[in-house]
């Protein structure tokens, strides 16, 4: 079964954005970034994998982050996850976020609501 983790703050540092958690996960000797997202168009949420040996972590990017995420997207800030005291960067979060987003723009089967948010946050021009 996999399992699922949820971004609830997004603080902005020197060339990067450092993604927090309010939970522990005692898989983080084996967790490591795969470089792939998904979208949660229910949740109005993007999707970070990380991966154990055995099961993937579903790293919830909710929107309410979104303003600082699209700060990382403009200025191609590293983005860091820290969860146990560990910091993981997040590879490629940047550039498949970026993939998302332009998808995601005038096509409906995100769903009219996940569209509307990701174009009033990233601030996409309707053509």
């Amino acid at each position: 079964m996999n399992k699922r983790i949820e971004v609830k703050r997004a603080i902005i540092e020197t060339n990067r954005i450092h993604l927090h958690i309010d939970e522990s996960l005692n898989e983080m000797v084996t967790l490591a970034p795969k470089g792939q997202m998904l979208v949660d168009s229910d949740r109005l949420s993007f999707i970070y994998l990380l991966e154990t040996e055995d099961e993937f972590i579903y790293t919830d990017l909710p929107h309410t982050i979104w303003p600082q995420l699209k700060k990382a997207v403009d200025n191609k800030f590293d983005v860091v996850l820290s969860i146990n005291e560990r910091e993981i960067e997040l590879i490629n979060l940047v550039d498949e976020l970026s993939y998302l987003i332009e998808n995601i723009k005038d096509n409906a089967n995100y769903g009219e609501e996940m569209e509307a948010k990701v174009t009033e946050i990233f601030s996409l021009d309707k053509e």
